[in-house]
């Protein structure tokens, strides 16, 4: 599969979001700023994840309806990667 650009651009920001938290615990911020930073990163991470799985769920599912192939088990496997992941 290939990434996309904006895939990797969401993850380059979710690691400058990371690098943010650390150099806030090297600065003793406040334990709340620090979950909260580190929630949203989470979030982040949690929709990034999903766009990579629908996006290939769209491109397994093209590629069988054109070779006239079963699509119903990737749906299936692409929840269950999801469900997986939490």
């Amino acid at each position: 599969m290939e990434y996309d650009k904006s895939v990797v651009n969401r993850l380059k920001r979710i690691e400058g979001q990371i690098k943010g938290v650390l150099g806030m615990m090297e600065q003793g911020k406040d334990c709340k700023d620090i979950i909260m930073q580190l929630s949203a990163s989470r979030n982040a991470i949690d929709r990034t994840m999903g766009v990579i799985v629908s996006t290939n769920l769209e491109e397994c599912v093209r590629k069988n309806v054109e070779n006239g192939e079963d699509t119903e088990y990737l749906v299936k496997e692409a929840v269950e990667l999801l469900i997986k992941s939490r």
